[in-house]
């Protein structure tokens, strides 16, 4: 059985206490996705309740990921709470937006504006005008 070529790594730093910051790097598929749904669930069980997703280093995401980020979207909303997702790359801005997830979650080109977006929010989030 062939080791990854870009094992997954992920960093959690905590802007604020309710607000948990995941800088992804390497490839977010299938056999990295567990690893991911840990970290997560991890923050979940501590009273996270704001999930800020840098995926700036992540070259490639399946549906995989992509499954954990809408489970972790609907889990944070009934606390209620967000998901974020931060700078993704060109590829996975690409996969993010041809299966509708960027429609969903909303996509932030930074920590701050993703910090922004959590303090304007309301517990339920509106589509934005204009």
């Amino acid at each position: 059985m062939p080791i990854a070529q870009d094992p997954l790594s992920v960093e959690v730093t905590l802007p604020r206490d309710d607000v948990a910051l995941l800088k992804v790097e390497g490839y977010l598929d299938v056999d990295t996705a567990t690893e991911f749904q840990h970290h997560l669930a991890n923050q979940l069980h501590h009273g996270r309740r704001h999930f800020l997703l840098d995926l700036s280093a992540v070259p490639f995401m399946d549906s995989s990921g992509m499954n954990i980020i809408l489970r972790v979207y609907q889990e944070a909303r009934e606390l209620p709470g967000s998901v974020h997702i931060i700078s993704p790359t060109p590829a996975v801005r690409r996969i993010l937006d041809l299966t509708g997830v960027s429609i969903t979650v909303p996509v932030s080109e930074s920590v701050e504006e993703a910090l922004e977006r959590v303090d304007g929010q309301p517990p339920v989030q509106e589509a934005p005008e204009g």
